[in-house]
């Protein structure tokens, strides 16, 4: 059974985002229950998915004027390098780092989810972002200057700053 599931706690009501989401827990779960010998295959279908969930999310914030370095993209290229280096570890032997990083990947979500792409998903409709055709369909309401977070809370500029303040 996998240690994560879609629920309704993970909906940010966009539905591409959602349905990629969606699709993300359910290759998951595809490896997290795959055999030893099944696993790798399901593990390399999990990280091409991967890859195109977040290049598309970080089109979306690319469209929107978050900056190239902030760190919600940094998030998304560092979980992808772990995810490959455990495929390179399990084609190597080492299968048991594939199940390591299953249980991690469904700690490490529903907090991604909820923090930095729920702030995205806010961001595109204030936009007014088509997440289809790209289009920016309320321009007056993209920030002047790139956003250098990754627009959420533990990550605004006021937050930093009264974190090291006191």
């Amino acid at each position: 059974m996998s240690r994560l599931e879609w629920s309704d706690a993970l909906s940010l009501d966009l539905p591409p985002m959602d349905d990629t989401h969606r699709e993300f827990v359910d290759l998951l779960a595809v490896a997290d229950a795959a055999a030893d010998d099944a696993i790798i295959p399901a593990w390399r279908t999990l990280i091409a998915h991967t890859q195109v969930h977040f290049d598309q999310e970080d089109r979306w914030m690319r469209e929107t004027r978050f900056a190239a370095g902030n760190c919600h993209t940094v998030q998304h290229k560092v979980v992808l390098d772990v995810m490959r280096e455990g495929l390179r570890r399990a084609e190597n032997g080492d299968i048991a780092v594939l199940r390591l990083m299953a249980g991690e990947l469904a700690q490490w979500f529903p907090q991604h989810a909820q923090s930095m792409d729920a702030a995205l998903a806010l961001h595109m409709r204030r936009c007014g972002l088509d997440p289809l055709t790209g289009e920016v369909l309320n321009p007056e309401a993209l920030p002047d200057a790139e956003i250098s977070s990754c627009g959420s809370a533990a990550c605004t500029p006021e937050t930093r700053d009264e974190a090291t303040a006191g």
